[in-house]
Protein backbone atom coordinates (compact mmCIF):
# COMPACT_ATOMS: atom_id res chain seq x y z
CA UNK A 1 0.00 0.00 0.00
CA UNK A 2 1.19 3.75 -1.00
CA UNK A 3 -0.48 6.87 0.48
CA UNK A 4 0.13 9.81 -1.60
CA UNK A 5 -0.49 13.67 -0.50
CA UNK A 6 -1.99 14.77 -3.32
CA UNK A 7 -1.92 18.63 -2.54
CA UNK A 8 1.53 18.57 -2.24
CA UNK A 9 2.38 15.72 -4.73
CA UNK A 10 4.69 13.51 -2.26
CA UNK A 11 4.36 10.04 -1.34
CA UNK A 12 4.41 9.66 2.89
CA UNK A 13 4.45 5.68 2.62
CA UNK A 14 5.66 3.54 -0.22
CA UNK A 15 6.19 0.11 1.78
CA UNK A 16 2.61 0.68 3.85
CA UNK A 17 0.72 -2.22 6.13
CA UNK A 18 -2.50 -2.11 7.10
CA UNK A 19 -3.84 -2.58 10.67
CA UNK A 20 -7.43 -3.37 10.35
CA UNK A 21 -8.63 -6.21 13.31
CA UNK A 22 -8.39 -4.86 17.07
CA UNK A 23 -4.90 -6.47 17.77
CA UNK A 24 -3.05 -5.70 14.77
CA UNK A 25 -3.95 -1.79 16.08
CA UNK A 26 -3.43 -2.00 19.61
CA UNK A 27 0.23 -4.05 18.53
CA UNK A 28 1.10 -1.25 16.18
CA UNK A 29 5.20 -0.56 16.06
CA UNK A 30 5.24 -2.03 19.40
CA UNK A 31 8.45 -4.54 19.34
CA UNK A 32 9.56 -2.96 16.11
CA UNK A 33 13.07 -0.68 16.58
CA UNK A 34 12.52 1.68 13.78
CA UNK A 35 10.62 2.57 10.28
CA UNK A 36 12.55 2.85 7.53
CA UNK A 37 12.22 5.86 4.87
CA UNK A 38 8.78 4.86 2.93
CA UNK A 39 7.31 2.44 5.51
CA UNK A 40 4.15 3.14 7.45
CA UNK A 41 1.35 1.56 9.07
CA UNK A 42 -1.82 2.53 8.59
CA UNK A 43 -4.86 2.43 11.58
CA UNK A 44 -8.19 1.74 10.28
CA UNK A 45 -10.41 3.36 12.43
CA UNK A 46 -8.67 5.15 14.71
CA UNK A 47 -8.91 7.94 16.51
CA UNK A 48 -5.94 8.08 19.14
CA UNK A 49 -2.98 6.01 19.22
CA UNK A 50 -0.53 5.18 21.85
CA UNK A 51 3.53 4.78 21.99
CA UNK A 52 3.71 2.97 24.72
CA UNK A 53 6.54 -0.06 24.86
CA UNK A 54 8.23 1.78 21.53
CA UNK A 55 11.71 2.25 21.21
CA UNK A 56 11.44 5.20 18.86
CA UNK A 57 9.15 8.37 18.07
CA UNK A 58 7.33 8.94 15.10
CA UNK A 59 5.06 11.30 12.97
CA UNK A 60 1.49 10.40 13.23
CA UNK A 61 -1.07 11.80 10.04
CA UNK A 62 -4.73 11.34 11.30
CA UNK A 63 -7.34 11.70 8.08
CA UNK A 64 -10.46 11.70 7.94
CA UNK A 65 -13.09 9.50 5.77
CA UNK A 66 -12.17 10.92 2.67
CA UNK A 67 -8.56 10.82 3.49
CA UNK A 68 -8.04 14.40 4.16
CA UNK A 69 -5.57 15.12 6.85
CA UNK A 70 -7.10 16.69 10.42
CA UNK A 71 -4.05 16.65 12.69
CA UNK A 72 -0.31 16.58 12.56
CA UNK A 73 1.70 14.94 16.11
CA UNK A 74 5.32 15.31 14.34
CA UNK A 75 7.72 13.09 16.40
CA UNK A 76 5.75 12.14 19.02
CA UNK A 77 7.80 10.28 21.54
CA UNK A 78 7.46 7.03 22.81
CA UNK A 79 5.40 6.57 25.86
CA UNK A 80 2.80 8.64 25.07
CA UNK A 81 -1.10 9.01 24.52
CA UNK A 82 -2.44 11.06 21.43
CA UNK A 83 -5.53 13.24 21.46
CA UNK A 84 -8.58 11.53 20.78
CA UNK A 85 -9.76 13.13 17.18
CA UNK A 86 -13.38 12.73 16.52
CA UNK A 87 -12.83 13.28 12.71
CA UNK A 88 -9.89 10.84 12.46
CA UNK A 89 -10.95 7.39 10.67
CA UNK A 90 -7.43 6.80 9.94
CA UNK A 91 -3.95 6.92 11.40
CA UNK A 92 -1.01 6.89 9.84
CA UNK A 93 1.80 5.96 12.07
CA UNK A 94 5.95 7.31 9.75
CA UNK A 95 9.37 7.55 11.01
CA UNK A 96 10.17 11.41 11.90
CA UNK A 97 10.78 13.92 9.74
CA UNK A 98 7.79 12.46 7.16
CA UNK A 99 5.80 15.34 7.89
CA UNK A 100 7.90 18.24 7.15
CA UNK A 101 9.86 17.06 4.05
CA UNK A 102 6.31 15.87 2.43
CA UNK A 103 5.15 19.53 3.51
CA UNK A 104 2.50 18.30 4.68
CA UNK A 105 -0.65 20.38 6.70
CA UNK A 106 -4.14 19.90 7.93
CA UNK A 107 -6.33 20.08 5.16
CA UNK A 108 -4.25 18.38 2.51
CA UNK A 109 -5.78 15.82 0.49
CA UNK A 110 -4.32 12.11 0.96
CA UNK A 111 -5.08 9.33 -1.56
CA UNK A 112 -4.43 5.34 -1.35
CA UNK A 113 -2.42 3.45 -3.71
CA UNK A 114 -2.60 -0.57 -3.46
Amino acid sequence: MRIQNQTRGHFLITRGELAQTFWARFRGLMGRRSLEEGEGLVLVGEKSIHTFFMKFPIDVVYADRTWRVVRLDPAMPPNRVGPIVFQAAYVLELPVGVIQATGTTVGDQLSVHT
